[in-house]
């Protein structure tokens, strides 16, 4: 027969395993980060599991971008970084709790989904003027007239007949 002293010394290192594991699942999930480049190098985003952002690096790439294309590459490259973040939550729990058991799959089920947009098309590229026609062309137009402002009218004199206190001609 088992001596029950003996049952609740393994019981109590069996708990204080857990606990310890679970203090650092906790730990490793509160400072989970993840990151991500853009497919062209301009872009690199490290954020944490909630999409917070902790780093942002423009590669060479970047400073040949339209802003609104940029913006968007930089939101999409986060998008995907947190991602990868929130990925590795069932990665730290899995020895925890067991890959397929149910308190993963309640794990699981508490992820919120990230949809992670794809990356801006490139922009059309810029086209220059190269050959001189090109250039009269759009320097023939002359650029439309301001409109001319109409000079107001000087008044000589600081006051007028009417009274200053009452309206004329009732309210």
């Amino acid at each position: 027969m088992t001596d029950p002293n003996q049952l609740i010394e393994d019981y109590e290192q069996r708990t204080a395993a857990l606990l310890e594991r679970a203090a650092e699942a906790k730990s490793q999930i509160a400072n989970l980060t993840g990151a991500a480049t853009s497919t062209d190098g301009a872009v690199t985003v490290s954020v944490s599991a909630g999409g917070a952002l902790l780093n942002l690096s423009f590669g060479t790439k970047a400073d040949d971008m339209p802003k609104d294309r940029l913006a968007a590459l930089v939101m999409s490259t986060a998008k995907r970084a947190q991602a990868q973040a929130v990925g590795q939550i069932a990665t730290i729990m899995a020895p925890l709790i067991g890959d397929n058991s149910e308190a993963m799959q309640f794990v699981q089920s508490q992820i919120p989904p990230i949809e992670v947009p794809d990356e801006p098309a490139p922009a059309a590229p810029q086209q220059f003027v190269v050959n001189e026609e090109q250039q009269d062309a759009a320097a023939a137009e002359p650029p439309a007239p301001r409109p001319v402002r109409r000079p107001a009218e000087d008044d000589d004199t600081d006051y007028d007949q009417r009274s200053l206190f009452k309206k004329e001609g009732g309210w």
